[in-house]
């Protein structure tokens, strides 16, 4: 058992596999939801693991495009990924659906098409990532996929430094509410 924030009897080793069951949840969206969205679901994961919060938030991503719906990450993210102890081989695209931003309690977008896109299904609802990483100079974290190898690495390296920030985030808005299981 763990003393966070809402987490009743849970074990330490439970994971939430749903919105619904969870203390919180968290939807990371890009494009095509095979670089971006899946490796800030990848870090944001193992950010939330290493804190001792990964039982209480569960963790998805998905893309505005339907182009890739099925398949695993660019190749080029995963093995980024890998080489800083990241596994997205489980992960698989789906697209973004108008319940999602009913079901997420966080739906944060990679950059501001994204969230213009998440703005036509529900206003109001979608942060940009990087709003998490105030010292960080750009706003959007960049698409990787007509680019090289280095891109990858770009990504993760804002991904990472976001995932901070949104961390507290989490911890705040967990303080601030009962606990669902509770």
């Amino acid at each position: 058992m763990t003393g966070s924030p809402g987490s009743g009897s849970r074990p330490a080793d439970y994971r939430p596999s749903s919105p619904e069951n969870a203390e919180l949840s968290v939807l990371f969206v890009c494009l095509g939801n095979i670089c971006r969205s899946p490796t800030a679901e990848a870090v944001f994961r193992k950010v939330l693991e290493d804190a001792g919060m990964a039982h209480l938030v569960y963790v998805d991503s998905a893309g505005t495009g339907s182009w890739h719906v099925g398949k695993p990450a660019d190749p080029r993210a995963s093995r980024a990924a890998a080489a800083r102890g990241l596994d997205m081989s489980s992960l698989r695209a789906r697209q973004v659906t108008p319940a999602d931003m009913d079901r997420f309690d966080l739906v944060v977008a990679m950059d501001a098409a994204n969230v213009a896109a998440l703005e036509r299904l529900a206003p109001g609802r979608a942060a940009r990532l990087l709003e998490f990483a105030p010292d960080v100079r750009v706003e959007d974290v960049p698409d990787p996929y007509f680019g090289g190898e280095d891109g990858f690495d770009e990504v993760l390296d804002l991904i990472e430094v976001a995932a901070l920030g949104l961390l507290a985030e989490v911890q705040s808005r967990l303080t601030q509410r009962p606990s669902r299981g509770e």
